[in-house]
């Protein structure tokens, strides 16, 4: 039995929705056939637009989508994606083994279209690489600007008469390899220039908060590679700390869960030794969140503040993870490029590093999972007419209710034992949220929670299966999906639940107001 004691009293920040984003690129089929299939198409659409995928996203409603990229981004030019799309050139996409012709028919405004239809706000990454700061500025203009400008006039002559107000830019993607191979020095001086040329779409007489906002997110390192992520942040901040700074509001590192020993091996097949391979890789995440947080910090603390009677930007930095999720092997021989079938492994990962996020939600502003649609950690799988959800889907589904919650104080006492359960708890007003992972393959576990105060339980959901290596087909849709989870047996502040082995839970329970402490 693994004993977890939650302190409903003692809530260590709020939980930002932003941590549950997505990220699509023009990666193999993510967003063509994933997304996109034209109008014309005998696949039920909105305009072009997938309705099966939109209608699923639409469920879970992401708060944020970053796109075009991803490495995609940096050779990407917003102007071949506008305009009337049988007049959209046809350029070629290298990226990632795609190797395929670009009709460029997803482009700005049908990328807002799908962000309007989902829910989601836009994360717009700008071409660092091989485009410029006027190309920059031109997109921003076109997106954001009110006025009767040349390029407002554009945007609308293409159908979108009022403005965008796309708020979130990623000035570059992975400077230090297919952005650029940059060092943190170089890359530094460049978003120098980028982030000073953003352009201001402040209205007079408006209030300061009532103000348009850009959001200016700058690259950080590789977060797989320990020695190379800390030199690139200290180095970064470094050449930032000379002279006056620009303006910083996030920082953008990537992480995935590398699953490569053994290319040969199908995301499907895999023992207990890989099974907890990949479930403690995906916990390193956490190392390099308190690591690049504290690093960030520090970067900050170093900027001199100004001299003269006009004050320095102010000194805040959002630590953001930009892409993560599961990286098998054999992603890199599957056709369309990197697709990756999902199963138990995936979806407890993934539960796992959402947990991730949630405990460190004070240090971690946003976090888009990769791909959303058949491309690696994808929650959603296409095949021709049909739209599958993967068990990543129902994780997320699932965690929904943790959005805008305070995350409480939970500790954990194994007995002497090896600890499987994973236990995390959330709280909104007088409902406690609470996540239990068991990551054991192939035993049930028994958790015993303790609360500071008394509980009702309210209900549960429950994701697993017959068999850690099944995953959701075309033939077998729902094989995967959540359930109603067995109630656990309840006595005044205790609560004992037993665990499917390999299998996600999340329960509700209300706070008894007549049996505080």
């Amino acid at each position: 039995m693994e004993r977890i004691k939650i302190d409903i009293h003692k809530e260590k920040g709020r939980i930002s929705p932003e941590l549950h984003s997505q990220f699509i690129e023009f990666l193999g089929a993510c967003i063509y056939d994933g997304i996109w299939v034209g109008e014309d198409s005998e696949i039920p659409n909105y305009h072009g637009l997938r309705k099966d995928v939109v209608d699923a996203l639409k469920e879970i409603q992401p708060p944020l989508v970053r796109w075009p990229g991803g490495c995609y981004a940096d050779t990407y030019h917003w102007r071949d994606g506008i305009g009337p799309r049988d007049r959209r050139p046809v350029t070629y996409n290298e990226n990632f083994g795609t190797f395929e012709p670009d009709s460029n028919q997803f482009g700005t405004h049908e990328f807002m279209e799908f962000c309007r239809l989902i829910g989601a706000k836009p994360w717009f990454n700008i071409n660092m690489m091989s485009g410029s700061v006027a190309e920059m500025r031109e997109w921003m203009e076109y997106c954001n600007r009110e006025d009767s400008t040349s390029l407002a006039a554009e945007r609308k002559k293409n159908g979108s008469e009022e403005p965008f107000q796309v708020e979130y830019w990623g000035v570059g993607n992975e400077m230090w390899a297919g952005g650029g191979t940059m060092t943190a020095a170089g890359y530094a001086a460049e978003y120098r220039k980028y982030a000073s040329a953003f352009p201001s779409f402040a209205k007079l007489g408006k209030k300061q908060e009532e103000q348009p906002k850009m959001y200016r997110i700058a690259c950080g390192p590789d977060g797989n590679k320990p020695r190379e992520r800390a030199e690139w942040t200290r180095e970064f901040f470094k050449e930032l700390s000379r002279f006056r700074q620009p303006i910083l509001d996030g920082y953008d590192i990537h992480f995935y869960n590398w699953n490569i020993e053994n290319p040969a091996q199908k995301e499907t097949e895999y023992g207990e030794e890989d099974w907890y391979r990949v479930i403690d890789g995906c916990r390193e995440l956490e190392e390099v969140i308190l690591e690049q947080y504290r690093l960030v910090r520090e970067g900050l603390d170093s900027f001199r503040e100004a001299e003269g009677p006009f004050p320095s930007p102010e000194k805040k930095c959002d630590l953001i993870v930009g892409e993560w999720g599961n990286w098998h092997g054999a992603a890199f021989g599957n056709r369309p490029a990197l697709y990756q079938q999902c199963t138990m492994l995936d979806a407890v990962t993934s539960a796992l590093t959402l947990d991730i996020f949630h405990r460190n939600c004070e240090k971690v502003k946003a976090a888009c999972v990769a791909q959303s649609v058949n491309v690696l950690n994808s929650l959603l799988l296409t095949e021709k007419g049909q739209c599958i959800r993967t068990p990543n889907y129902h994780v997320f589904d699932m965690y929904k209710v943790h959005r805008g919650g305070e995350a409480l104080a939970v500790s954990r006492d194994s007995g002497g034992e090896e600890e499987r359960i994973n236990g995390f708890a959330s709280r909104k007003g007088g409902i406690i949220y609470v996540n239990l992972v068991n990551t054991d393959m192939v035993s049930s576990r028994i958790a015993e929670l303790t609360f500071t105060q008394a509980v009702t339980y309210a209900g549960g959901e429950a994701l697993y299966s017959g068999d850690v290596h099944d995953c959701n087909t075309a033939d077998q849709p729902d094989l995967i999906r959540k359930r109603v989870a067995e109630a656990p047996v309840l006595h005044g502040k205790r609560a004992q639940v037993i665990l499917p082995p390999a299998s996600v839970s999340v329960y509700t329970f209300a706070l008894n107001t007549e049996k505080k402490d």
